[in-house]
């Protein structure tokens, strides 16, 4: 049997046109782009992360730095206030553990080995919900984030490296915990 030319084309033609529609609609989407809130939210609220972790300015550091990150995905003002907001944002830091995973040698002369690299993982229960209402918006009693941060062969530099990394660490916990609140589906 010999294919006819012209109804060989329009249906290639229609395949052109449909095939792009279709997968379209499969579920794939630019990552950090979609902000899925509620419209009448306009003014949310971030009161500092409660710390039961016991590092020292770590609540701080991270409720800043979710504050920053709101700002930058978000289309709404975000204060530090519970009081006039549409929305709150509560946390509380449950724990911060750094692990060595790396190890380098002590120094000239000696015969030890010291941690380089560290694993930080920092748990925190986290509530995103509108003031009065008992459902949340989102929630996860264990949000939990892991990275890892060299932190150099260097003991004299130990706590300004442990700084920088603390301060890597709140950005890129704030960037995965509203990535989450406001990307949930």
């Amino acid at each position: 049997m010999r294919l006819q030319w012209p109804r060989t084309r329009s249906a290639l033609a229609a395949l052109v046109v449909v095939a792009p529609l279709t997968l379209s609609a499969c579920g794939y989407a630019l990552v950090g782009k979609s902000v899925t809130t509620d419209p009448t939210i306009k003014r949310v609220g971030v009161p500092i992360f409660k710390d039961r972790s016991g590092r020292h300015m770590l609540d701080q550091m991270i409720t800043r730095k979710v504050v920053e990150e709101l700002l930058r995905r978000g289309k709404f003002e975000v204060v530090t206030t519970t009081e006039g907001v549409d929305a709150i944002v509560d946390g509380e830091i449950l724990t911060s553990l750094a692990s060595p995973v790396g190890f380098s040698s002590a120094g000239a002369g000696s015969a030890g080995t010291q941690a380089s690299r560290y694993a930080v993982t920092v748990t925190a229960k986290v509530v995103y919900r509108k003031p009065g209402e008992i459902e949340p918006i989102w929630s996860n009693d264990a949000f939990i984030f892991r990275d890892e941060y060299d932190m150099g062969a260097n003991p004299s530099t130990f706590f300004d490296r442990e700084d920088e990394s603390l301060e890597r660490l709140a950005t890129a916990f704030s960037r995965s915990l509203v990535a989450a609140m406001l990307e949930a589906f």
